[in-house]
């Protein structure tokens, strides 16, 4: 049997996480000294609704290897006898790195395990590695082998498409996502910088003015780029404005002839950290 990890930057709901039941290792987020378990010990309203009033900045951290050792065992203990965890991109976290020794720590403490454990650098962020797992699970339930799913996410993690435009670019600022210079003049002209992935890595790829041009940079991208023999459902992230994801989901749907899910999910707590408030994403796989 397969078991499916993460950490919590997947970000995928609870019901999709309770449906699949993949198990999530939690980042930690620091508020005014004092340490969360993400989407454990805060949610992301209420962290939402926090965010603005707070004095200082805060910051993350990746779950130890500990963490993962022990949702391995759990998962042995619970029959599985393969494990595919899927990480943030270590070009942004730490994560990767934590469940390679976890699964080191793991094979350590059992010599003789026969389970099979494969750690996926997804090279993504937020909903990018949570299109993965879904689809991952969704080729588990249709009876694909521990080696086809290891094969299909080496494959396509680089082809995941990620879209990120966030309304409070502050934040961006102080996280280093974006030059001081460079958001004082979206801030004036009211540009919103739209981020992808670039080697790992969070890069502008484009700026438009206002929210509407966004989504429509989003619609005529996908319409571009899509692989539709491989997507078969859309994730669309958004931070503190669900309206905004909703309004996206309807311009595809009337502007589009994509017939597949479109999933609307809110991002955590330890990727709003970074992103702030009115950030709206969308994620697929491109050709």
């Amino acid at each position: 049997m397969i078991k499916l990890l993460a950490d919590s930057t997947c970000d995928l709901s609870d019901e999709i996480l309770a449906k699949y039941e993949i198990g999530v290792a939690p980042l930690i987020v620091t508020i005014e000294n004092k340490s969360y378990e993400d989407r454990v010990d805060i949610q992301p309203d209420e962290f939402y609704g926090m965010l603005e009033a707070l004095p200082e900045f805060p910051t993350t951290a990746m779950p130890s290897p500990a963490t993962f050792m022990k949702l391995m065992e759990d998962a042995v203990e619970a029959g599985h006898d393969e494990i595919l965890c899927i990480c943030m991109s270590s070009g942004t976290s730490g994560s990767y790195q934590s469940a390679v020794l976890g699964k080191e720590y793991f094979e350590e403490a059992h010599p003789d395990s026969p389970v099979k454990i494969h750690i996926v650098d997804s090279r993504s962020m937020s909903h990018g590695s949570g299109w993965l797992l879904m689809k991952s699970a969704q080729m588990r339930e249709a009876g694909a082998t521990f080696e086809e799913l290891v094969a299909f996410n080496e494959a396509y993690k680089m082809k995941v498409k990620h879209f990120l435009s966030v309304d409070d670019l502050d934040h961006l600022i102080k996280s280093g996502r974006i030059s001081n210079a460079g958001a004082i003049i979206g801030k004036l002209l009211m540009v919103k910088p739209i981020m992808s992935m670039k080697d790992g890595k969070g890069a502008v790829v484009a700026k438009e003015r206002g929210t509407r041009k966004v989504l429509k940079h989003y619609t005529e991208q996908f319409v571009k780029r899509c692989d539709r023999d491989i997507t078969n459902f859309i994730i669309i992230g958004y931070t503190s404005d669900q309206k905004i994801a909703e309004n996206l989901k309807a311009k595809i749907e009337a502007e589009t002839d994509f017939d597949g899910e479109i999933y609307l999910m809110q991002m955590g707590v330890s990727v709003g950290t970074h992103v702030g408030l009115g950030a709206i994403s969308m994620f697929f796989v491109e050709k």
